[in-house]
């Protein structure tokens, strides 16, 4: 099965970009509810709806929810694929339908994403919330999950940019974590199905993006949704949705969000028995932070009189602007000797750095600026 030509076939075309907001996938719902079951199941701190759909009737029951915080939309967008994939009447559709029952919300936190912003109405991160249950929308995971009583957990999200997967100059597309149920980080059989299910992922996703899946830290914390289902003996597994290449509307990573999803089912419907696969999923390598958004290297910047060639730093910024997220590149490190890599890189070869007030970038501020006088960067990129 290709999974990369069925994503070409199924794709959600109503769902782009990174602003995804109830508004936008409400229309989808409707038409949704004439084959799964489509039901608001609580209410966010503004009294937005929380929706679920529910769908299959087989007796592996797996709980999904994306968009815990707010900005994180890549994976609610490939949730809308995968539920675009099961309203097919075909072969494989069928026996997901038939094996499993998934109950999937797609935004846990429409306040947030209506505001583009990790943090509930109530400035406070769901994901650190999982022992106060302090939050409306934290009590209503909690109750789904007891209610619902689930086999697997999928807990879906977005990293930002800086992340490589390991040493290496490839970013971190697709990240996993099966997260620690105790201090000591320890394995036992419930950790173990979430690792079984993340190699078969990863084994899945190498075939499309060699070496760019990494392994996310897996310091215990409670306060953690994920550390707490674990703690609760349901295997869960942490997604995180990266950056690929030239990507930043991350509609190349959704797709890779798909094709994990999917390889995730098909590797629990034909595996029964859970084998100890630590050793291969610790090989994943670990998320490292290595990169910037822009890499800036042999400038020549004048600093206290001295001239000096030096290597700086961008990174965007997301800005809810009229309703669209508008990518603003502001500078971050200047750094001699600097490690960082950068998803697009210059190099001055030694040029003057200038803008309109200063001989050097400073550290918040936008990232317009000449070199030599007659090369003009506008927010990060040379101006044509």
């Amino acid at each position: 099965m290709n999974l990369i030509e069925i994503f070409s076939e199924i794709k959600q075309q109503k769902l782009f970009g990174r602003y995804i907001t109830n508004k936008h996938i409400e229309p989808i719902l409707e038409t949704l509810s004439n084959d799964f079951e489509v039901s608001t199941i609580g209410h966010s701190v503004n009294k937005k709806p929380i929706y679920a759909v529910e769908i299959g009737s087989g007796s592996k029951k797996i709980f999904m929810w994306s968009q815990m915080h707010g900005n994180e939309s890549t994976t609610t967008k490939a949730l809308f694929d995968l539920f675009n994939f099961l309203k097919q009447d075909s072969e494989e559709a069928n026996k997901i339908k038939k094996e499993f029952t998934l109950l999937c919300i797609p935004i846990l936190n429409p306040d947030g994403a209506e505001a583009y912003t990790r943090v509930n109405a109530n400035e406070i991160d769901l994901n650190r919330d999982s022992v106060n249950l302090s939050q409306p929308e934290s009590q209503l995971l909690r109750k789904m999950f007891g209610d619902f009583k689930p086999d697997y957990c999928f807990n879906l999200h977005d990293q930002r940019t800086i992340f490589a997967a390991g040493n290496t100059r490839n970013p971190a597309t697709v990240s996993f974590l099966a997260p620690a149920y105790n201090d000591a980080r320890e394995y036992n059989n419930v950790r173990n199905k979430a690792v079984n299910v993340i190699v078969a992922m990863n084994d899945e996703l190498q075939k499309h993006i060699p070496n760019q899946v990494g392994r996310f830290d897996d310091s215990f914390n409670i306060n953690c949704i994920g550390d707490m289902f674990q703690s609760l003996n349901v295997p869960t597994i942490l997604f995180e949705a990266g950056h690929y290449q030239g990507d930043y509307e991350r509609e190349e990573t959704r797709k890779y969000i798909f094709v994990a999803l999917m390889s995730g089912l098909q590797f629990i419907y034909k595996n029964i028995t859970i084998e100890d696969k630590t050793t291969n999923y610790v090989n994943i390598p670990q998320n490292k932070v290595s990169f910037v958004d822009f890499a800036y290297r042999n400038f020549n910047i004048n600093y206290n009189s001295l001239n000096i060639i030096t290597t700086f730093a961008a990174q965007y910024k997301e800005m809810l602007i009229d309703g669209k997220i508008v990518f603003e590149a502001y500078f971050s490190e200047i750094e001699d000797g600097a490690t960082f890599f950068g998803h697009q890189e210059y190099d001055g070869e030694e040029g003057d750095y200038s803008d309109d007030s200063s001989s050097l970038p400073e550290i918040g501020k936008k990232a317009d600026f000449y070199l030599n006088k007659n090369i003009r960067f506008v927010n990060g990129l040379i101006k044509m």
